[in-house]
């Protein structure tokens, strides 16, 4: 479209200057001016008025038309500017897009430290206020310790040496009970305990720990293989020879196995009586073994006035008077809790360091892992585990 000047417009320019031109007084100086030529003058005049009347009124109208237009392009030439701007905001947006407020602030030198910009400044800031502000959490909880590990060796294991006789010899020994002839209670098992260990027999319920203890007592007898105790051999050994058998055991039940209608005093003398010991060495040693377990001012009091904890030291009581080189105990702190099985295993670790040999079944772990004995694991009938100051550890079927 071609450029319109709205301060001027030649062709109606033009005219005008020739209407002008032809009506200049310069036409009446060649003669006189008659009545003909007076009237065609007027005529012509009359003619170049209304001509001009017309240009001007077109002239008007083109000027509106040139200013319209022009407002239009300069409408159109701001519209298209601003436009132009968000073109060049869009893909500066979408650069932001992602970034942390402070990436985006513009780097300032710092007077200070021209080599530092603002935005270090500012971290540096943040950094400061952090460090200032002091540590309000909560300190971390402090570690659990369980309540046997008082029992955990100070020093170094002491040293059992495995020579002579052992204590307890087993070889190749399987149990079946006629109730379940395909579920063998242990299988080909072979042990071998010498005098001074603690062990702990471990495993899950079923595994086969009640049926070994019963094997050592002779309670039961093994349907296959080997049973020695104290070097006696369990398989050949004649009914009438088994109460002297179990002179030289020593058992802890989980049930206590007191005899309700006597006392203290009289439940642990009755052990030395049933062997033929004289009154004289009861007198002696039970008082003795009584202080040795705690209870040597409830000596007159029955099972049923004691509590679980003084009832199963009773227990242990009555088991240790002789003195016996083997002590079986079947879970004895099963139904006690941690801080009565504390004392009921720190007697049994005292009775220990005298010589006698401890055999232990037992379901707890933390007693097991504090205690860092050998540790026997069973698992359906089977021996997996043999361990020299090992833990309770896990186990799975075979």
């Amino acid at each position: 479209m071609a450029k319109v000047d709205a301060g001027r417009i030649p062709d109606i320019d033009d005219d005008l200057g020739s209407s002008a031109h032809a009506a200049s007084p310069e036409s009446g100086t060649h003669g006189t001016h008659d009545a003909g030529a007076h009237g065609d003058r007027h005529a012509g005049t009359a003619s170049s008025a209304a001509r001009t009347g017309k240009l001007g009124r077109k002239s008007a109208s083109v000027k509106r038309k040139a200013h319209t237009f022009s407002e239009s392009k300069k409408n159109t030439t701001e519209t298209d500017s601003t436009f132009d701007g968000i073109d060049a905001v869009i893909p500066q947006t979408a650069k932001m897009q992602g970034k942390a407020l402070s990436d985006l602030t513009p780097p300032v030198a710092n007077p200070e430290n021209p080599a530092l910009t603002q935005s270090d400044k500012s971290a540096a800031r943040r950094q400061k206020i952090t460090t200032s502000i002091p540590n309000t959490q909560t300190p971390a909880q402090e570690t659990y310790e369980s309540v046997f590990s008082a029992l955990a060796p100070k020093g170094p294991a002491k040293k059992i040496k495995r020579t002579g006789t052992p204590t307890i010899l087993m070889k190749n020994v399987s149990m079946i009970y006629p109730a379940r002839p395909n579920e063998p209670a242990l299988e080909d098992v072979s042990l071998e305990v010498y005098p001074g260990e603690f062990v702990f027999l471990v495993g899950h319920s079923g595994s086969g720990k009640s049926t070994l203890l019963k094997l050592l007592t002779r309670e039961i007898v093994a349907t296959d293989g080997h049973v020695m105790v104290a070097g006696q051999e369990l398989g050949r050994m004649r009914n009438w020879k088994v109460p002297y058998l179990r002179r030289q055991i020593g058992c802890v039940f989980q049930d206590f196995k007191l005899l309700p209608d006597k006392t203290t005093y009289e439940n642990v003398a009755f052990t030395l009586e049933c062997i033929g010991k004289p009154r004289s060495v009861i007198r002696t040693q039970v008082p003795e073994v009584l202080r040795l377990v705690g209870l040597a001012e409830k000596t007159d009091m029955y099972p049923d006035q004691l509590s679980g904890g003084e009832q199963q030291r009773v227990s242990v009581a009555r088991a240790m008077v002789n003195r016996p080189p083997l002590l079986v105990c079947d879970e004895p702190t099963g139904n006690l809790d941690p801080a009565i099985s504390l004392g009921i295993m720190k007697l049994l670790e005292r009775i220990n360091r005298t010589g006698t040999t401890v055999v232990m079944a037992t379901h707890d772990r933390e007693m097991v892992d504090s205690m860092k004995k050998r540790v026997v694991a069973l698992e359906a009938g089977h021996v997996i585990r043999d361990q020299e100051g090992g833990g309770y550890g896990y186990y799975g079927a075979l």
